[in-house]
């Protein structure tokens, strides 16, 4: 049986420059996570958009976030996802979380993954944390029993017990990732896919949180961790991925890799 957790296949994913956005993007992360929090065995893309004679269009109006990315995760490797801004990062967890599709190539998922691509999705504003912890974690695959069973440590990972039943409209945004984070890191999928998810927040919690992630890793997950935080990507993740134009610059140790990617950015 093979031990692989995810595979990529010469992934590509094109935008149109020239194609206005429809609606609002967090909304239509919201009804693609709703539509499919979690994929089963192999989820598989496969498609591609070619022009009549089988070649791909090359206008300037286009732009390749990603471009001929190719790799495969063995189950229970903890993989950091590195590069600047707009490397294409987000984008390929979004195509591995099926919440958008590649332009070219595919990616298969084998086993229950679970998406942290946006902390806080699905919360509403006028529900309580209460209601929006069953809320969210309905959005995020999660069963009414599951969240039974999880409710009292996700309240008290939070830290926001004496306001369970404050609407969520009323809290800071520090509250807000605190809860959001609680209920996503709760969930028991075999592969977990985080983009950013320790961006905001005081140094305290992140530090709880990447213990919690520790923990969650040590338990055999696997886990495709997006983050700008190079000390935590060192801390957490045994293999890093270095991304730059949408293309694969560098994969192996973390330590190299992280290396690389400070001298190229960072002199």
């Amino acid at each position: 049986m093979s031990d692989i957790a995810i595979r990529v296949v010469r992934l590509g994913k094109r935008f149109n420059l020239d194609r206005p956005r429809r609606g609002n993007a967090t909304r239509e992360l919201l009804e693609d996570v709703v539509r499919a929090p979690f994929r089963s065995l192999s989820s598989i893309f496969r498609q591609g958009i070619f022009n009549s004679n089988g070649r791909q269009p090359n206008n300037d109006k286009y732009f390749w976030a990603l471009k001929d990315v190719s790799l495969e995760i063995r189950q229970g490797e903890t993989v950091g996802i590195i590069g600047s801004n707009g490397a294409g990062k987000s984008v390929l967890l979004k195509i591995l979380s099926r919440v958008s599709k590649p332009t070219e190539g595919y990616a298969e998922i084998y086993g229950k993954a679970g998406s942290m691509l946006e902390v806080g999705t699905g919360f509403h504003p006028e529900l309580t944390a209460r209601e929006n912890i069953y809320l969210s974690g309905a959005i995020l695959g999660m069963k009414k029993a599951e969240i039974n069973r999880n409710f009292d440590e996700i309240v008290a990972f939070s830290e926001v017990e004496k306001f369970l039943d404050t609407p969520v409209k009323h809290f800071s945004s520090g509250m807000n990732v605190r809860l959001a984070f609680s209920v996503a890191v709760h969930l028991e999928p075999e592969i977990m896919l985080m983009d950013e998810v320790l961006a905001v927040g005081d140094n305290a919690f992140k530090e709880k949180c990447l213990n919690k992630m520790k923990e969650v890793a040590s338990e055999g997950r696997t886990v495709l961790f997006v983050s700008h935080d190079m000390k935590a990507i060192e801390e957490f993740c045994n293999r890093a991925i270095y991304l730059s134009n949408g293309k694969i610059v560098i994969d192996g140790e973390t330590e190299k890799v992280v290396s690389q990617y400070l001298v190229k950015n960072h002199g």
